[in-house]
């Protein structure tokens, strides 16, 4: 029974999340409809990591199991010919066999997240939906100093989710960037996990120094506390993405 790994890229718009749930359709619902819709077998696929109602993905991993040998091509170009005919905001952009150890979820080693503010007076038309819309003027220079503040290992009680299931708050975030481009303000983050709404909340916080709001030692403070409540608004899922997943050995 060979496995393929498969890279999947989505609009989340108009999806719950990435997960089945009984409150409408799933990310993961279309693909699996669409495989089985190919295949004629009931499947199960595994992500790297799961993602929320509205949240987006360039470069979303999963794993699947089939019972025939089949060509990659012809994995990803039969699935997205079922998705396109549901038309789904779901596409397979590539497709591979991979060892039978291989685990989207269980063997990555760093996720990465983009998060997109656009920073402009008018609101997007074209891009609604997918860039969090602040009209008031954000100093990027200033969120990158903040965001330095959060890098390493901490307990990031403060930028987590009430309702997040992670046995443990402790965290190590590799990578928090800022970066302004044009009219457009980018969050990169980078950990081997992340917590429940992390990223949302971590930018959030980010956008009120940005704002100057909070001054970037009043982040560090916030972390220190280890309070949700000391946690800015949590930014929206329509700017977030997830765009990338590493491996320790490439499949």
């Amino acid at each position: 029974m060979p496995r393929y790994k498969l890279i999947v890229e989505y609009d989340g718009t108009p999806y719950v999340g990435w997960q089945w749930q009984d409150n409408g359709r799933a990310a993961q619902q279309a693909l699996e409809e669409a495989l089985t819709a190919f295949t004629g077998e009931k499947l199960r696929v595994q992500c790297a990591g799961r993602t929320d109602a509205g949240v987006h993905a360039t470069h979303q991993v999963v794993h699947v199991d089939l019972a025939r040998d089949w060509r990659p091509d012809k994995v990803r170009d039969a699935t997205n010919a079922h998705l396109k005919l549901q038309r789904d905001s779901v596409a397979v952009v590539d497709a591979q066999v991979v060892d039978a150890t291989f685990d989207a979820r269980h063997s990555a080693v760093r996720r990465h997240y983009l998060y997109r503010i656009l920073n402009r007076r008018p609101q997007p038309a074209l891009e609604r939906h997918r860039v969090w819309h602040v009209p008031r003027a954000l100093d990027a220079a200033a969120m990158h100093e903040a965001a330095q503040l959060l890098l390493g290992k901490h307990d990031f009680t403060t930028f987590r989710a009430a309702d997040c299931q992670a046995t443990s708050p402790i965290r190590t975030l590799e990578r928090l960037d800022v970066e302004r481009i044009g009219e457009e303000v980018r969050i990169f983050a980078s950990a081997r996990s992340f917590l429940h709404h992390q990223v949302r909340s971590m930018t959030g916080t980010l956008e009120l120094v940005g704002a100057g709001k909070w001054a970037p030692t009043d982040v560090r403070a916030a972390l220190d506390a280890r309070q949700r409540s000391r946690c800015g608004p949590m930014a929206p899922a329509d700017g977030l993405y997830l765009v990338g997943v590493d491996y320790g050995i490439e499949a």
